[in-house]
């Protein structure tokens, strides 16, 4: 199908969404982007790679601006294909797969790479497959590490859903287990036994007790967070059990590094005996880097509305490249992922607003 990179950003989304595009099954929407942008864009060297289509225009600028968005969405729900209808409180809406995460922020960086004629700094677009499955999958990591000339800029914006606010960086995140050991026994003689379950009682007491610290950062307060998201133990139900765990996860402010967040976590609990400690993943942060200039003058495209970015994105990534980066596009992230997706038209139009100001070469 042909995509009119020209038209209205609603009408592109619609299009966009009319292209099932589930993690792993890309194909087709690449090649409908790869071709609008070749045939439909001037200055931009085009690039596919796998289903990743880039684009970047090498015009010598002071600043690039990257803008990415992935083309892959969950599973479909009986959402598609996409309708429009009209809100009692937002009007205009458009709703379907993917209209919030996140092919209406992949809509708007298409429509602007066709019709911001003159651009202030040069221009990145990286379109990328499989974000919402494992991370060794995801496009963007594969691309950081194949071909890492096209992720420098001097700010990166992911189209992830963010109700047409600027939310910045991205909080860390650790899942660790926490084991406890004990001896078996008979239940009816439970004195000769040590009850691995009674001793997850300091963990919950320590998690209970904890209090979450809060940060300012580049003006945007991250709120960290410790939770037992998972637990387990017991061998039958007249046997004293001699393992049990619990899972915690632990959502950390930017500023921790994910070395530091595992630091952090072990020496709350180091103290306990008979507890083993170990790491199941982690993934850092990102810092919001709002007080680069090239950031700054985004919020200030923005109307100076932003705020912390609550949750892990690829943001992260840019970050490890020391590039400050953002989450802004239309959708509430509420929405991502239900059967119900859907954002106010407004909202993308306004997103699209927000950005070619911020893309068009100053006034003279």
């Amino acid at each position: 199908m042909a995509l009119r990179l020209h038209s209205d950003p609603v009408e592109l989304a619609q299009a966009l969404i009319d292209v099932p595009s589930e993690s792993g099954q890309e194909a087709v929407l690449a090649d409908a982007v790869e071709a609008a942008l070749r045939e439909q864009t001037t200055g931009f060297e085009v690039v596919r790679r796998g289903n990743c289509v880039l684009a970047r225009t090498n015009a010598g600028r002071a600043r690039r601006v990257l803008l990415a968005g992935h083309l892959d969405t969950v599973p479909a729900a009986g959402n598609l294909p996409a309708r429009r209808f009209v809100d009692p409180e937002h009007g205009p809406s458009l709703a379907g797969l993917g209209s919030v995460d996140m092919k209406s922020g992949c809509a708007v960086f298409l429509h602007l790479a066709a019709t911001v004629s003159d651009l202030g700094p040069d221009l990145t677009l990286i379109f990328y497959d499989n974000e919402e499955v494992a991370s060794d999958l995801n496009g963007l990591g594969h691309l950081a590490r194949d071909v890492p000339d096209w992720l420098e800029a001097d700010v990166a914006i992911l189209g992830e859903p963010t109700a047409g606010l600027i939310e910045a960086g991205c909080q860390g995140t650790l899942r660790a287990r926490l084991t406890t050991s004990g001896r078996r026994a008979h239940s009816a003689r439970s004195w000769l036994g040590d009850d691995a379950i009674h001793r997850l009682s300091p963990i919950l007491a320590v998690l209970s007790e904890h209090r979450a610290r809060e940060v300012d950062i580049d003006g945007c307060r991250y709120r960290e967070g410790l939770s037992a998201t998972r637990i387990g133990g017991g061998v039958a139900g007249n046997v004293i059990p001699d393992e049990a765990w619990v899972e915690v996860n632990f959502r950390f402010a930017p500023d921790r590094g994910a070395d530091e967040a595992v630091a952090y976590v072990r020496g709350l609990f180091e103290h306990l005996p008979q507890t083993r400690f170990e790491v199941v993943d982690s993934a850092p942060g990102a810092l919001p880097g709002l007080a680069q200039p090239a950031a700054a003058e985004l919020v200030a495209a923005a109307s100076g509305k932003f705020r912390a970015k609550y949750g892990w994105t690829d943001v992260s990534r840019f970050a490890a490249l020391g590039i400050p980066a953002v989450n802004f596009g239309p959708g509430d992230p509420n929405l991502a992922h239900t059967r119900e997706e859907w954002a106010p038209e407004s909202q993308i139009r306004e997103v699209a607003d927000v950005l070619a100001r911020y893309l068009a070469a100053p006034a003279l």
